[in-house]
């Protein structure tokens, strides 16, 4: 382990009071309604000028406007942030590797996703969201207060302890790689710093009173696929729940093995009291035996994808990820009438929000050693930005006391969703070639699904 690197940011001193905090009132959206749940129209700041401008030339409110109708991808292209990261940022073009850059954003905002999720227009909450990302990103901090100064929202920095920055291991965040000692390290630490951004941003729209805590393992961790990967994940989980995070967001995803679904590993993701959440992925339907770790975990809050369109219902993610874990029978608190569709194993997810890059989310990250390039705003996707916001409500929300994995989602009234009944995430892998299976698993339909879980959130009621 010597030589690797880490990370983190954690929260507020204990006891720092935090008032309820208004969306601008540019921005402010009301409550949807379970037949209308699309964010607004116009998805960005109220002040952006008519002018701005992408760097393809494209003005900044022609491309909200292919956001909100889910045709973004018509013109433009996508890309992995990294090889474990689920997220994808969207490139100028088909085919190319570039992120489409704008002077301003363009993807989803805080208020678009409040509306879309019938969300109060103050949020109140006074608790730590953790997220843990691979390597060091020392504009994090500056790109967080430019996020949250574009969308009005209260600063949050370390000299106020809103957000602190730690190593996995509790101490204190390390140099980055130096491009020129370690090139390949730098260029995963610039890429991977765009997941970071993600993350935080994320969790600053669903709770913008929340404190904030980044957690980083090392570099490798963003490559690695491995024991040593999962159980530094382990670690940095632990090490959050220590410092008193509120809720742990995890936005990679490895093989699920006999080491890492057991013993130590499976322990220091089991933390009642602690809403644990974990992408599902971005490869589809992923197969009948094995789920991606740590949302294959009973404890863990496994969340998949939708599109979200404003001009239609939201639809599963065609890409989101789903599937079984046949290691467990079920996930805390999940029904016999889920865990049939696996064949009475743990089916994932068990809830969904915005994952899809063609209704993207508004990113801000400026970190390029590697390549001298920043990406400033970009529209990003991947169940990446759904796992951190659903971290967000359920400290938003407040009522963590009763949270043991999910099983608090499962107690919900089906009111405190809307249900996603159309789409399927079957690209790669149907699932007819699984016997035993139920087509559920793979196809949104009423009530619980794999794409989607529950559904995507409606207000507060199920956090």
């Amino acid at each position: 382990m010597s030589g690797r690197i880490a990370k983190i940011s954690v929260a507020v001193a204990a006891g720092a009071a935090l008032t309820a905090v208004a969306l601008h009132p540019g921005l402010a959206a009301g409550p949807a309604s379970s037949a209308s749940p699309a964010p607004t129209a116009t998805a960005g700041p109220a002040d952006t000028p008519s002018n701005a401008r992408a760097d393809t030339g494209e003005t900044v409110a022609a491309l909200r406007k292919a956001v909100g109708s889910g045709r973004l991808l018509d013109s433009h292209g996508v890309r992995s942030v990294c090889p474990r990261c689920h997220s994808e940022v969207v490139t100028d073009h088909k085919g190319s590797s570039s992120p489409l850059r704008s002077s301003l954003p363009a993807g989803y905002g805080p208020a678009d996703l409040n509306k879309a999720y019938g969300l109060p227009g103050t949020s109140a909450g006074k608790g730590i969201i953790a997220v843990i990302n691979a390597g060091v990103d020392p504009t994090l901090e500056h790109d967080l207060a430019a996020y949250r100064r574009t969308y009005h929202l209260p600063p949050c920095t370390t000299a106020s302890r809103c957000l602190q920055l730690l190593d996995y291991t509790g101490g204190a965040q390390p140099a980055p790689q130096d491009p020129k000692k370690e090139p390949h390290g730098a260029f995963l630490e610039e890429e991977v710093s765009l997941e970071t951004s993600l993350d935080l941003d994320m969790a600053s729209a669903a709770c913008p009173s929340c404190r904030l805590m980044e957690i980083s393992v090392p570099w490798q961790d963003a490559e690695d696929d491995n024991d040593v990967s999962t159980g530094d994940f382990a670690r940095a989980v632990n090490t959050a729940v220590a410092h008193h995070a509120s809720a742990v967001s995890i936005s990679y995803g490895y093989s699920a093995d006999v080491t890492n679904t057991s013993g130590g590993l499976l322990a220091a993701l089991r933390h009642k009291g602690v809403a644990i959440t974990a992408s599902t992925g971005d490869s589809g339907f992923n197969g009948g035996i094995h789920q991606s770790w740590p949302s294959n975990l009973p404890s863990v809050i496994s969340v998949g994808g939708v599109t979200l369109p404003t001009t239609g219902p939201a639809t599963a993610w065609w890409s989101g990820g789903s599937g079984c874990e046949t290691r467990f029978p079920a996930a805390n608190g999940q029904p016999s009438s889920v865990t049939g569709a696996c064949g009475g194993h743990r089916a994932a997810a068990d809830v969904s929000a915005d994952a899809d890059a063609a209704t993207g989310v508004a990113v801000y990250d400026t970190y390029a050693p590697s390549s001298g390039e920043p990406f400033d705003w970009v529209i990003a996707g991947g169940t990446s930005a759904s796992a951190p916001y659903i971290a967000g409500l359920f400290v938003r929300a407040g009522h963590l006391t009763a949270v043991d994995g999910p099983r608090t989602l499962y107690r919900a009234p089906a009111a405190a969703f809307t249900d996603i009944t159309a789409g399927n995430n079957e690209t790669y892998h149907l699932c007819a070639d699984y016997p035993g299976l139920s087509t559920s698993v793979c196809t949104a339909a009423k009530g619980w699904d794999g794409p989607t879980g529950l559904g995507m959130p409606h207000g507060l009621a199920a956090f």
